[in-house]
């Protein structure tokens, strides 16, 4: 079996990225030969014989994250329409390119976060705010097109598929698939125990993890740093994320809590940062599903988040804590009041957070994703043997095509050279 992947970024510290990445790993693993057109490719994946790498390359010149994600749309279309004899099964994530999909994960819904009554901007809030109320009206529109065009949709949550279904794309074209998560890694971690000093950490506070993009109001660390100042003093914030052009330093120290935020920037180690800590504070405003999450539970941490948090779907009050509301700073601050006092509840929690993460690895995932590529990859020999009909429909195809979906949507819930192998565009 043949596979093109559209992505910017494949490699392990990008949601999305790491998403493709194991896909690929894992297509490679069954001797398949898969192209990859993105970017970047993480260097120990470029180097396999059976990958292609199509570097799409997307000039600094072009002055906004808009204009240059057309440019690589139409970069992406035009090889994808010159090689389209090249490769059995095309997947794309979201609007990534112009061309027509036969599998289109939906890591984001653009049109379900403008629609979200948390949205903060507004075009009459200045010429930053204008423009994130037109990118996200653009991707809005541009999405809802691409989610049309593609032959099934996967879902990385049941929110994600309820916002699609309510964009108008037929419910039987959409299926979940959650993202995965690295379980060893986060088994291995535990193995060898807490190591707060490496991090400045105090070792008699309770710590609480916070981890995400701080340079956009969609993740809400700004609820809990209010949240924190009702809050003893050995409750103590870490925060993980890239801080240059970050409000939120600025925001402790007005709020008289500086001293007890610990904003470590990118963290490389985060398993052993996440076995450093006693939970997991998550209350982001809009989210499809986030893999840190995933992550804070394998690490066996008690997870606060809200219900607008996509993951939040998956949390069960014997791992966690839902809000109703993501805004609201009392009853953020009740949630953790009740684990900072009761280390043997966080502790259950943990362990009922561990189970959970079990059934979410990442092999399963990419399991699920081959499973649908074979279905059209079956549809299109077939086709190509003329045992089904490409035009006015094909019912062969499609029972080939369900048949392989169907195997691959099992519900996880109880609930262009060698050398160097990348061609530039």
């Amino acid at each position: 079996m043949r596979i093109a992947i559209v992505t910017h970024v494949v490699r392990h510290n990008d949601g999305q990225g790491r998403v493709n990445y194991e896909i690929a790993r894992a297509a490679l693993a069954e001797g398949h030969q898969v192209t990859l057109l993105a970017s970047h490719v993480a260097p120990e994946l470029a180097c396999e014989a059976r990958l292609r790498w199509v570097a799409i390359k997307v000039g600094r010149f072009w002055p906004t994250k808009l204009f240059k994600q057309q440019i690589f749309a139409l970069k992406t279309a035009l090889w994808l329409k010159a090689h389209k004899k090249e490769y059995d099964v095309l997947h794309v994530n979201g609007f990534i390119s112009w061309a027509k999909a036969d599998v289109n994960t939906a890591h984001f819904v653009h049109g379900g976060w403008l629609r979200s009554p948390y949205y903060p901007f507004k075009l009459t809030g200045g010429l930053w705010s204008a423009y994130q109320v037109l990118y996200s009206r653009v991707n809005a529109r541009l999405e809802h097109w691409a989610y049309q065009r593609s032959k099934i949709i996967a879902a990385v949550s049941e929110k994600v598929a309820i916002e699609i279904r309510a964009n108008g794309v037929a419910g039987e074209r959409i299926e979940v698939v959650y993202n995965g998560v690295d379980t060893s890694a986060f088994s291995a971690a535990r193995v060898k125990g807490a190591d707060r000093k490496s991090f400045g950490l105090q070792d008699d506070a309770c710590l609480l993890l916070f981890v995400g993009d701080l340079r956009t109001p969609r993740k809400n660390l700004d609820t809990v740093l209010k949240a924190l100042v009702q809050l003893p003093a050995h409750v103590q914030l870490v925060v993980a994320g890239y801080i240059p052009g970050s409000p939120y330093p600025d925001e402790a120290k007005a709020l008289g809590i500086a001293d007890r935020v610990h904003f470590l920037g990118l963290v490389k180690n985060m398993p052993t940062l996440m076995h450093s800590v006693d939970a997991f504070v998550f209350p982001s405003r809009y989210e499809a599903m986030s893999l840190s999450l995933l992550e804070a539970l394998a690490a066996g941490l008690p997870i606060i988040t809200a219900k607008t948090a996509g993951g939040a779907e998956i949390i069960g009050t014997d791992c966690g804590i839902v809000l109703d509301d993501p805004d609201d700073a009392a009853a953020l601050a009740g949630a953790i009041t009740t684990l900072a006092d009761a280390p043997q509840r966080r502790r259950e929690m943990g362990d009922a957070a561990r189970l959970l993460a079990d059934q979410f690895g990442w092999e399963r995932m990419a399991r699920r994703y081959l499973d649908l590529y074979r279905g059209f990859a079956n549809q299109a020999g077939a086709a190509a043997s003329g045992e089904v009909q490409t035009e006015g429909g094909a019912p062969k195809a499609a029972a080939l095509t369900m048949n392989a979906t169907a195997s691959a949507v099992q519900p996880v819930l109880p609930g262009i050279s060698n050398e160097s192998h990348a061609s530039p565009v």
